[in-house]
């Protein structure tokens, strides 16, 4: 399985890359939107794990993207902050989960792996 995960905060790429790592996952890390919307058409990519805020675009921006695009794959949200509302209408987008960090979100992400 590879995977995908994008945020704009360098210190959470580093972490959430060593928590896939350590479930054995095959991961790449980016800050932008555009690259991983590269990775997905140059990687068969099984999973996108997203942050909601980006440097170049919107986590929901990226998410919409790529669900219009012909790949298929696994969507999960990491946000700062809990939004009921905003989990709602990226479910409704067709996200997998919508995980808050901080707290327990290395057990809650473990669930879908």
């Amino acid at each position: 399985m590879y995977v995908v995960h994008v945020d704009n905060s360098a210190f959470f790429r580093k972490v959430m890359k060593h928590f896939l790592s350590e479930l054995g996952l095959e991961s790449k890390s980016y800050e932008r939107g555009e690259d991983v919307l590269d990775a997905v058409e140059a990687h068969e990519v099984s999973c996108v794990i997203t942050g909601l805020e980006l440097i170049d675009m919107s986590g929901e921006d990226l998410i919409r993207r790529l669900l219009f695009s012909s790949y298929s794959m696994t969507l999960i949200a990491v946000t700062g902050s809990e939004s009921e509302e905003r989990a709602q209408r990226l479910s409704e987008l067709g996200v997998k989960a919508t995980i808050q960090k901080g707290g327990d979100w290395k057990e809650k992400l473990r669930e879908y792996f």
